[in-house]
């Protein structure tokens, strides 16, 4: 057995799980908070300088860019599971063929989404029933993000298998870098471009971030020194991958069918109520990036452990994991709930007082219930690492058909009232569904490993 001499990598399998999941988290939340810093600068940039209807036009198309942008990052991170699994067995033959087949097998996926999403952007749209005033904003926006869906496959898979080596920290300096990148081509492009310009900057950047990564892994990893064998795609390492992979990728997606439905609901409320919506979502998705954090090292931690057979460990890391995003959520809510309006104006003029008002009541209804967000990330992630992804995707079907439900049935009854209400449902359903399955798994899997 080789043994992995590159002190890039990182162990999970010994040591505090406390101090470890720590000191893996921060780092990835650092990352998150470039890549949302860098979200907010466009939809401030739009915002402020194209007005609120430019707003409404990108905020109006971020359910569907969830939707097959999150398919994209949901596969890249299924990939990197066997690879953890891999790594924490010490099996770093197995590991190459299942980095190179998982980048033919990005290859083909990226090749085919890209091709499909921009043909079909501009209908999926007047399906969303995106009000007439922003349609043509939002396809020039969403358009480019489609085109850039290889990008997407190049950064998320590569900063996927960083992170399952151990290190959560390189990704973070290369989407630092990224970011500012972001932030000088979006000022550069949104006046000639308009919201195009701000699409452009992201893809641009994520390329950028991906390349960074990719000569980082060559230079820096030595157990990915590829032999000319390593590069054969083998069916059996593809259909784990995909295995792991795909149902990562529709859990995104089928958790982002439940947000389109809703974000159409909130499309014919008009474009004030979406904006407002688009302005607290990326608010709440600056304050979630602990909770996306915790989830994908949860990932690796699970991933890594299960490979060396210690579950006791799975189940002390989400132990740690969980008390740690809790005491987060209550210094999340207090923040909002003292500041909630005064960030919103970072959006929108203070003479928008619709759009601020429900902006924060959106944000403040979410945060108080950002505990059970917590146990969505942490067990749903764990269960992947673990290797059961299909599992995830029912997670996925209960935060489809709660949202699905508030959309279709409330939101027509109660208005904007029954929006603020749609995130913490899907949560408290998905989390009925998580717990329960991830206390069945651990003790399947501790009698098939023998453990006690």
């Amino acid at each position: 057995m080789e043994k992995a001499k590159s002190k890039a990598v990182k162990d999970l399998t010994s040591g505090s799980p406390t101090q470890l999941i720590l000191g893996f988290a921060i780092p990835l939340l650092f990352g998150m908070l470039f890549q949302q810093f860098y979200s907010m600068v466009d939809t401030i940039i739009v915002g402020r300088f194209l007005g609120a209807n430019a707003l409404a036009a990108v905020g109006s198309t971020g359910s569907i860019n969830f939707m097959i942008i999150g398919f994209c990052m949901g596969v890249c991170n299924g990939f990197a599971i066997p690879v953890s699994q891999m790594f924490g067995a010490r099996d770093y033959r197995a590991l190459r063929r299942y980095v190179t087949n998982s980048a033919w097998l990005s290859v083909i996926f990226a090749a085919v989404m890209t091709l499909a999403t921009c043909i079909l952007c501009r209908q999926i749209l007047v399906w969303m029933d995106t009000p007439a005033d922003i349609i043509d904003g939002a396809y020039s926006y969403i358009f480019v993000i489609f085109a850039g869906i290889p990008v997407v496959y190049l950064y998320n898979l590569l900063s996927a298998i960083i992170r399952s080596l151990g290190d959560s920290k390189s990704p973070l300096i290369f989407l630092g870098i990224s970011s500012v990148l972001n932030i000088i081509l979006d000022i550069l492009l949104v006046m000639p471009m308009g919201v195009a310009g701000t699409a452009v900057a992201t893809v641009v950047s994520q390329g950028v971030s991906g390349v960074l990564c990719l000569f980082y892994m060559k230079n820096k990893f030595e157990i990915l020194h590829f032999e000319k064998d390593d590069w054969k795609f083998e069916k059996r390492f593809a259909l784990r991958l995909c295995g792991m992979g795909i149902p990562m990728g529709l859990q995104y997606s089928v958790t982002a069918i439940g947000s389109v439905i809703l974000q159409t609901s909130v499309n014919s409320l008009g474009s004030l109520a979406v904006a407002s919506v688009t302005s607290a979502s990326k608010i709440s998705q600056f304050f979630c990036c602990m909770f996306d954090a915790l989830g994908s090292t949860m990932a690796t931690f699970a991933g890594q452990n299960v490979g060396a057979k210690k579950l006791d460990r799975v189940d002390r890391g989400i132990l740690s994991s969980s008390v740690i995003g809790a005491v987060y959520s209550v210094i999340a809510f207090l923040v909002l709930f003292l500041f909630g309006n005064y960030i919103v104006l970072l959006f929108v003029d203070s003479s928008e007082v619709e759009i601020i008002r429900n902006a924060r009541q959106v944000l403040l209804v979410n945060s108080a219930f950002y505990i059970p967000l917590v146990f969505v990330n942490v067990v749903r992630f764990a269960i992947q690492g673990m290797g059961y992804s299909k599992l995830a995707i029912l997670a996925g079907v209960c935060e489809m058909v709660a949202r699905s439900i508030v959309g279709f049935v409330f939101v027509p009854l109660l208005g904007f009232q029954a929006v603020c209400f749609a995130n913490p449902v899907a949560w408290i359903m998905a989390d009925l569904f998580l717990i329960p399955a991830y206390l069945r798994l651990s003790r399947l899997m501790k009698r098939q490993f023998g453990v006690g």
